[in-house]
């Protein structure tokens, strides 16, 4: 992998990091403010905040599997 693939990989991986945390946010705001009433929210959410923090490990995953020792 060639240094300018390395920055972009750390560029992607700090950008999912940044959309896997606004996931999280928006689950936190249900719990904290629309639950009971917003129950129905939850599996959408949810999902999403998932995929968003699998997206991140993944990147995370390959990004420190290229950095050297």
């Amino acid at each position: 992998m060639t240094e300018e693939e390395l920055k972009d990989l750390e560029k992607e991986v700090r950008k999912l990091k940044r959309i896997a945390s606004e996931w999280a946010g928006q689950l936190h705001d249900l719990v904290e403010d629309r639950l009971p009433a917003g129950y129905q929210e939850i599996p959408g959410i949810a999902q999403s905040t998932f995929d968003a923090c699998k997206a991140w490990a993944d990147a995370n995953a390959k990004l420190n599997s290229m950095q050297p020792s």
